[in-house]
């Protein structure tokens, strides 16, 4: 194929204004809606897009690989373990030669700075499936939720409770070009840094008028050797029936799995009928398709 070198990245969610963002959430929406009757099975005809993974995955590779399918084009699933990367190989190298035969990079790394780097050598949009610092696709189906449920974003407030991690990270950015007012509440050690959101250490005064709770593991890959003291640290953020009633009558949970029930959320919260959780994870799908579309259409 011929390369660009004019290719649109999405790494960090930052490369996105508001009225694009606006666009690509009423887009998958319109996707959303439009699924059975093959809206946008055209839209990547001709397309391959490489999906690295160097980390185990569910809800991203299955709604990458699936959305890739149903806008026309041909997902590429490749292992870290396949690749050379695994034999030294750098990743600029890399990205030069996926560029040459696919035409969108996706990745799942455990360190953010390779992904960059191939970013920066590659021809062709490279996306970021998840690293340590930023989990930005994640945060464009957390904003579709909202808006679905509330029928709007502007104005309304998300606490996310607990680990200040890439989910928190993705969100702040995202949800601030939005205009959803984000507060992280974590205890030291685990606050989010460079001014992205306001931070709360008290949950409940965090949580206090939110119109979402958000958590996350407390124990992610790569976190087992801390795994207790983890655990111990974060246990006064679990989010559990108690944080979510200091919330806004109408507030909803948020978690984008996966979960351990009993340790970062309540099975009642998790399953309950406040729970938006589901909805999250089906509209990866639907937000990263949008996405797809943008950078590749």
């Amino acid at each position: 194929m011929t390369a660009t070198a004019e290719a649109r990245h999405f790494l960090t969610g930052e490369e996105l204004d508001r009225s694009e963002l606006e666009a690509l959430l009423d887009r998958a929406a319109e996707l959303k809606a439009g699924r059975d009757s093959g809206l946008g099975s055209d839209s990547l005809s001709g397309r391959s897009i490489a999906l690295v993974f160097e980390k185990p995955s569910t809800r991203t590779r299955v709604s990458f690989e699936v959305g890739i399918a149903e806008l026309g084009g041909t997902p590429l699933v490749l292992r870290g373990d396949e690749l050379q990367l695994s034999r030294g190989e750098s990743p600029a190298d890399t990205g030069r030669v996926l560029s040459r035969y696919v035409h969108a990079i996706a990745v799942r790394s455990g360190d953010h700075d390779p992904v960059a780097e191939l970013a920066e050598a590659a021809t062709v949009p490279v996306i970021n499936m998840l690293t340590p610092l930023h989990h930005p696709c994640q945060a464009l189906a957390d904003l579709l939720t909202l808006r679905e449920r509330f029928g709007r974003l502007e104005g309304l407030r998300v606490a996310h409770v607990g680990d200040g991690n890439n989910v928190a990270r993705s969100l702040a950015i995202l949800g601030r070009a939005a205009g959803v007012r984000v507060v992280v509440s974590s205890p030291a050690g685990y606050r989010l840094e460079g001014g992205l959101a306001e931070l709360i250490d008290d949950p409940k005064r965090a949580v206090e008028g939110a119109d979402a709770v958000y958590t996350d593991v407390w124990v992610s890959m790569g976190d087992e050797a801390e795994a207790e003291r983890r655990r111990a640290d974060l246990a006064p953020y679990q989010l559990n029936e108690d944080l979510l009633a200091a919330a806004s009558p109408e507030a909803i949970a948020l978690h984008c799995l996966p979960a351990h029930p009993g340790e970062e959320i309540t099975e009642g919260v998790l399953y309950g009928e406040r729970s938006a959780v589901w909805d999250q994870a089906e509209n990866r799908l639907h937000a990263q398709k949008a996405l797809l579309e943008l950078l590749l259409v």
